[in-house]
């Protein structure tokens, strides 16, 4: 029987020790060119070449901090359930971070667990497939039934996974009570290119909105809460609330029509930039 403790790190040409670190730790390793690195691609040849014979794979990223050594047995928990084919944790932003980056990691994760099924369409809206791809867990045998991480995709492998698997029938699982440290200091730049991405996620995803909905709805209660969070903990902030969000709202919609746009647009206007020199994946 294979060990179920084993420990892969993918690592995508880092120049930080990364790589010495986990050959120290005795973690497996695996090296890529970073030109060859693909949300969905990267993960999918991670399955096939490690998790042979193992019934569960837990995907963390590497700025995502696990917050203490219950949060692995927690998350695992989920699949005690037979029909949980995925579970994933709570986001918590790192010690420190900047009002903006924590109100995103607090809205998003919520401190109460929710368990998730097609059924519960109306109570979760466009958020019922949402997923995360810096700390969840997968059943392989279901990850495998509905064909593992998509490769054309140019990120959100993690909600299309959950779509499928909610169509499918199967549950999606949120632990609130399995932690990890993970938020993001981005620039109104940065911002406005990750909403690009989303769009062109969305683009590529079409069965998402039609299943789940469009994503506006959430959008505006993000706003809201948003200028509610800015205005309690840095009110001298609160002039960038609707600059940011105007901005980003325009990213997004140039990514859901990134088809009509000229292709030397589509890497400046992404964070993901790495995706449009990679031969035949930016259709639709």
């Amino acid at each position: 029987m294979s060990d179920p403790r084993l420990v892969a790190v993918v690592d995508s040409s880092s120049t930080d020790g990364s790589d010495r670190v986990a050959l120290e730790h005795g973690f497996e390793l695996h090296r890529i060119p970073v030109s060859t690195f693909n949300h969905g691609r990267t993960r999918q040849e991670a399955v096939e070449q490690f998790c042979g014979g193992r019934e569960f794979a837990v995907f963390l990223t590497q700025d995502a901090v696990v917050e203490n050594r219950e949060s692995l047995t927690r998350l695992l928990a989920a699949f005690t359930d037979e029909n949980v084919a995925a579970a994933y944790g709570r986001q918590l932003p790192h010690r420190g971070a900047r009002p903006f980056e924590a109100h995103a990691a607090l809205f998003n994760y919520k401190p109460s667990s929710e368990s998730r099924s097609l059924a519960q369409l109306g109570q979760f809206g466009h958020k019922g497939a949402f997923l995360s791809n810096s700390f969840a867990a997968y059943r392989i045998v279901r990850l495998n039934e509905v064909g593992g991480f998509p490769h054309h995709v140019i990120l959100g492998e993690d909600t299309y996974i959950a779509t499928r698997l909610l169509l499918a029938g199967w549950r999606v699982n949120y632990c609130a009570d399995a932690c990890v440290r993970h938020s993001h200091d981005y620039s109104i730049r940065q911002d406005m290119q990750r909403y690009f991405d989303f769009g062109v996620m969305h683009a590529q995803m079409p069965e998402l909105l039609r299943t789940f909905g469009a994503p506006e709805g959430e959008g505006l209660r993000f706003v809201l809460s948003e200028l509610r969070h800015i205005g309690r903990v840095a009110p001298l902030l609160l002039p960038q609330v609707p600059l940011r969000n105007a901005l980003k709202y325009c990213g997004y919609r140039l990514g859901r029509a990134f088809v009509r746009l000229p292709r030397a647009w589509r890497s400046h206007l992404s964070m993901t930039k790495g995706y449009w020199s990679q031969a035949g994946l930016d259709a639709p």
